[in-house]
């Protein structure tokens, strides 16, 4: 068994655990053992996903109920089957083409 040396310990914090040993019949280096062994075995929470995380810390501020824009009309997309006129080459600027002006 390995030993385990605590110190800096606050003198209210001794204070409870030395009155808490004696409400039930042991000693303090007992019910140190028997707290840390209660608190290491318990189950890990399983990691929740952001969201709920995020409502939980949340959750004593109250909800906000944010009002939700109208939703427009999907527009026409453009017809792109290439019936326009001409042989398929357009002219552009000289800047588009590489050539810039300095």
């Amino acid at each position: 068994m390995g030993t385990l040396t605590i110190r800096n310990i606050e003198d209210p914090l001794k204070r409870r655990l030395r009155m808490r040993a004696a409400a039930r019949n042991r000693s303090m280096e007992e019910e140190a053992r028997q707290i840390l062994r209660a608190v290491l075995m318990e189950a890990a929470a399983p990691e929740s996903d952001l969201g709920a995380r995020i409502r939980r810390r949340f959750a004593k501020v109250g909800d906000v109920e944010l009002p939700i824009a109208p939703r427009e009309a999907v527009r026409t997309p453009p017809d792109l089957s290439g019936s326009h006129s001409g042989t398929g080459t357009t002219k552009r600027p000289a800047t588009s083409r590489g050539l810039r002006r300095r």
